[in-house]
């Protein structure tokens, strides 16, 4: 009776341990192959229910595992918090390839609402300061995914929102998104190597922030175009106070295919308390811009900006370029185009260097067409085999440039190099018509 009831009590045993393996199962979602469902951790996607926290719960869940990919199905995710992508974990939606929607206020195009996977980030709204929205760490990726505001003011002054993404750590990625709306974009501060990569959409204020990088950084293939609203009171505010891309501290930033339309400045370089930028910029573009590119001071080793394509004809001054007093650094243009009827194509100050190399010059002079296309209170100029298309004057040296170097040009019209520099300067083998 006893070896009866001991082989019954382990039967017991066994299917109670059953019960509980089984009930255990279905507390703790299914994981296939390092992928995290977050529909399986209680994401509704339904765009009224707060998915901020069935989110984290995924996320914190690779983070556990040692990595993994958090899957986004297609769906409208309400975020009345913030996430934290751990380190080594992807978060990704549907998209393989940025999406668009430009024209949907206005032309009836499908919002982000329709198809893909959107995320509707409403926390932060009134203010600036704060976490961003998503945070990522060493190795930790955001891909496929729409960032949509949905309380944003559509033709209005825009309401302030903490950054939409930062980027910390080692070597974090922002891969085929679109951010479609946000006051702040990408917050790419303190990390290394970071790469953003086929990233879209219209933030309002600042688009990308980078600062504090001491090791190379990438960003490619980012275009902000006006796709979310071209309404006149928030175009307005966006042309007088939006900047696109804005650079501190970095060493070595490599910068490739990058556009954007409709801001106060284009690309601004600035003097931050970690220091100031240098880096390898090419194919790079500015258009409608009250100024195309901003130099506050830069590297002595220098910005190398090459076939840049830049356009200024709005605002109170419009001009391309404006190194500002500030500069001690060096920058150089190459092969770079410049039109629009702007006022000058440079204003040029500091007491570093400012080269242009083999460029192309298509309108300037202002309303009275008198104005010269490169005007330089100081420092040292470089102009060596480009075109000055238009007949108008040339160039303007002020008595404080140091030095400059103004040859093997052509230039239309007469040739009307206006210089007042009490500094050493050689200017030859011009040819005018």
């Amino acid at each position: 009776m006893q070896h009866a009831f001991a082989r019954m009590g382990s039967g017991l045993l066994v299917l109670v341990l059953s019960w509980a393996a089984v009930a255990a199962a279905e507390e703790t979602p299914k994981v296939a192959s390092g992928h995290f469902d977050v529909r399986q951790f209680g994401a509704e996607g339904d765009g009224q229910t707060d998915d901020t926290a069935a989110f984290q719960r995924a996320l914190d869940a690779a983070g556990r595992a040692g990595g993994g990919i958090v899957d986004a199905p297609r769906g409208n995710y309400l975020f009345a918090g913030h996430l934290n992508v751990p380190n080594a974990v992807t978060l990704s939606g549907i998209w393989q390839s940025v999406p668009a929607h430009n024209g949907i206020r206005d032309r009836g195009m499908p919002k982000p609402t329709d198809d893909g996977t959107t995320f509707l980030v409403t926390e932060g709204a009134g203010k600036e300061e704060g976490p961003a929205f998503l945070t990522l760490n060493t190795n930790s990726t955001l891909k496929g995914v729409v960032l949509y505001y949905p309380q944003q003011n559509v033709d209005d002054v825009p309401q302030a929102y903490p950054w939409a993404i930062a980027m910390r750590g080692k070597n974090p990625a922002v891969l085929s998104v679109e951010m479609l709306n946000p006051y702040n974009g990408i917050d790419v501060t303190r990390n290394e190597r970071h790469l953003i990569r086929d990233v879209q959409g219209q933030p309002l204020r600042r688009g990308i922030l980078v600062d504090s990088i001491y090791d190379i950084g990438r960003i490619e293939n980012v275009h902000f175009n006006p796709w979310w609203s071209q309404r006149p009171k928030l175009k307005q505010w966006q042309m007088e106070n939006g900047e696109a891309f804005i650079f501190g501290r970095s060493d070595w930033q490599y910068v490739f295919n990058t556009f954007c339309f409709g801001y106060a400045v284009g690309y601004r370089f600035i003097q931050s308390k970690a220091g100031v930028c240098n880096g390898n910029f090419l194919g790079i573009g500015a258009d409608d811009c009250y100024t195309a590119l901003v130099v506050d001071n830069c590297a002595p080793f220098g910005l190398l900006i090459t076939n840049g394509e830049f356009v200024s004809f709005h605002g109170p001054d419009p001009t391309m370029i404006d190194v500002k007093e500030t500069n001690k650094g060096s920058v150089r243009f190459v092969n770079c185009a410049y039109w629009g009827p702007c006022n000058q194509i440079a204003r040029i100050a500091g007491s570093g260097t400012v080269g242009f190399s083999d460029c192309t010059f298509v309108q300037w002079g202002g309303k009275e067409k008198t104005r010269a296309a490169l005007r330089v209170q100081s420092g040292t100029l470089l102009v060596r085999g480009c075109e000055f298309r238009q007949d108008r004057p040339q160039i303007d040296l002020g008595k404080e440039v140091a030095r400059a170097i103004i040859t093997e040009n052509i230039l239309t019209g007469p040739e009307r190099i206006n210089n007042q520099s009490q500094g050493k300067v050689q200017i030859g083998q011009n040819l005018s018509n």
